[in-house]
């Protein structure tokens, strides 16, 4: 009996200590994204860096989309290319952490498709070669996937990492993911760690009941899953504005200051660690100039 104490002593000591390190802290920071087809800072821009201490910028360097035949051959198989390509007519300031951040649609992950992850790392390096860009050192991958995709789309991951590996010199050591709300109820992705994604929480259909930016009815039913998600975790806050069509009337959606402040104090009750580290969606001058100083300073609040 006695030895069976001592095991089941041990097993939960074990576990504990497994847990810690799922959940390893991230490092404090203040990073934001840069989700435009032209690198090139302004004035405000570069101020507002300045201003909340950013340690990176996550720009999007390109996406990867399924291409679609333009002859007629209906039966032509399709394959992922890329698309969007940033253009790099500026430089950020010195001391920011440039992370590039390619977006690949879900329907890209439906099969897999060979050499798509070399082709990928290949281009990153390639574009920071050709534009002069040093210091690079984490690659983040942007996907809604699905239970349709997520197979193939973490066996990808796993070959970027095999790429990134085999790369000389071997500079870009950390690989990330983005994570949406309903991403939490599946197996943590095999990254280093993941951005949790609290905007575009809604139905663009409910838009008439709820923001579909970020509405706090559309986070609740997922922080019970924060606790035990087994990946170390940042959280990315919105601060843009989505103009749409709808029956001849254009609809604009912001999100109030107060809602993304209690947001972020639901997510962090449940999972402390989201304080860490906090990314603002993303860099524009617009949106620099939506909110005032003090709620950014909320937002980036440790």
């Amino acid at each position: 009996m006695r030895r069976h104490v001592r095991l089941l002593s041990v097993l939960l000591t074990v576990l504990t200590v497994c847990g810690c390190q799922r959940q390893t802290p991230m490092e404090e920071q203040n990073s934001v994204y840069y989700w435009r087809t032209e690198l090139r800072l302004d004035s405000t821009e570069r101020a507002f860096l300045a201003a909340h201490h950013i340690d990176k910028v996550y720009c999007r360097y390109f996406d990867v989309v399924m291409d679609i035949p333009l002859h007629a051959d209906a039966h032509a198989e399709q394959q992922p290319l890329p698309n969007a390509t940033i253009a790099f007519a500026d430089t950020l300031p010195p001391g920011i952490a440039l992370v590039p951040t390619v977006f690949i649609t879900e329907d890209c992950m439906h099969q897999s498709h060979d050499s798509l992850a070399a082709l990928v790392v290949r281009r990153v390096v390639q574009m920071n070669r050709t534009n002069g860009i040093s210091g690079v050192n984490e690659l983040q991958i942007d996907c809604d996937y699905t239970d349709r995709s997520r197979q193939v789309f973490y066996q990808f991951l796993r070959e970027v990492r095999a790429e990134l590996d085999k790369q000389q010199p071997r500079d870009i050591t950390t690989l990330s993911a983005t994570i949406r709300l309903h991403q939490l109820a599946m197996p943590a992705p095999p990254v280093d760690y993941g951005v949790l994604m609290l905007y575009n929480t809604g139905d663009p259909r409910r838009f008439m009941e709820r923001n579909p930016i970020l509405d706090i009815r559309d986070v609740q039913p997922y922080v019970r899953l924060l606790p035990s998600y087994s990946l170390p975790l940042a959280a990315a806050y919105p601060v843009y504005r989505w103009q749409r069509q709808v029956q001849g009337v254009r609809i604009e959606h912001t999100v109030e200051a107060s809602e993304i402040l209690s947001v972020k104090q639901l997510v962090e009750e449940k999972r402390p660690e989201l304080s860490r580290h906090i990314l603002t969606y993303h860099l524009d001058k617009e949106n620099i100039n939506r909110y005032n100083n003090d709620t950014y300073e909320a937002i980036y609040h440790h």
